[in-house]
């Protein structure tokens, strides 16, 4: 998620200038070929930046943040860590003078521009949440929510991505047995999934008004939707998350 939200700034964001950091330089190659700057020592890149973003497992991130501290003051961190409480953030973070502590949840299509992602505040200035923002907005669309929120958040939008796929896969294997070539049937799911979801935004309608405009009575669409919910599938999308 790290690497894919430096992919995304870089590219969407152009007044942004990111510095990529990892523990091995073949970790790193991908990012410098992007023309994104490199290096392997953390502080280094602290020391140089106004908002730092910690892309790193949960249980790594206390072990990284710690050297960074003294480096942080008057600064913005992001924590990309799902599931650390912010109480025990604003407890590790104690004393740094940093100007706003964000947990940020994108998801991996942040990459191409287009992440939904969620954010808490753990502590900050309306200044530094406009920073953050709009830094996630330039990715995509960005959503300021409680904390309670995040678990959420991160079901829907960032779980959700696999979810999404996996349907995706699923009317693939079943175009297939329809007829379809594998490549046309793929395809066909892709680009149906993408146009639902712009009809809809593009709308502001609930998804059930644009289902209603396809299944007319006794035809294949309202077939199709009620053997699909025969085989539980509202439910099982429900149970996942």
């Amino acid at each position: 998620m790290g690497g894919a939200t430096a992919l995304g700034i870089t590219r969407f964001c152009p007044e942004a200038e990111v510095i990529a950091t990892a523990r091995h330089q073949e970790t790193l190659n991908k990012y410098s070929s992007a023309r994104i700057r490199t290096t392997l020592d953390n502080a280094a890149a602290a020391k140089d930046a106004d908002l730092i973003v910690m892309g790193v497992k949960p249980w790594l991130l206390k072990e990284a943040l710690t050297p960074l501290l003294p480096f942080m003051g008057s600064k913005i961190l992001v924590s990309l860590a799902a599931g650390i409480p912010a109480q025990t953030l604003r407890e590790w973070t104690e004393g740094a003078n940093i100007q706003g502590v964000y947990t940020v949840i994108p998801n991996l299509a942040i990459e191409i521009g287009e992440s939904m992602t969620f954010i808490n505040e753990v502590s900050g200035t309306e200044d530094s949440r406009s920073v953050v923002t709009a830094l996630f907005n330039s990715v995509g669309k960005a959503l300021v929510v409680d904390e309670k929120q995040l678990g959420a958040g991160m079901m829907v939008a960032s779980c959700g991505t696999a979810f999404a796929l996996r349907y995706v896969r699923a009317a693939t294997e079943g175009g297939v047995e329809l007829g379809l070539y594998p490549g046309q049937a793929l395809e066909a799911a892709l680009q149906t999934v993408k146009g639902a979801a712009m009809l809809a935004e593009a709308h502001g309608t609930h998804p059930e008004q644009e289902i209603d405009k396809v299944t007319t009575p006794g035809g294949i669409t309202i077939r199709g939707l009620n053997a699909m919910e025969e085989a539980g599938f509202s439910n099982a999308v429900i149970q996942g998350l």
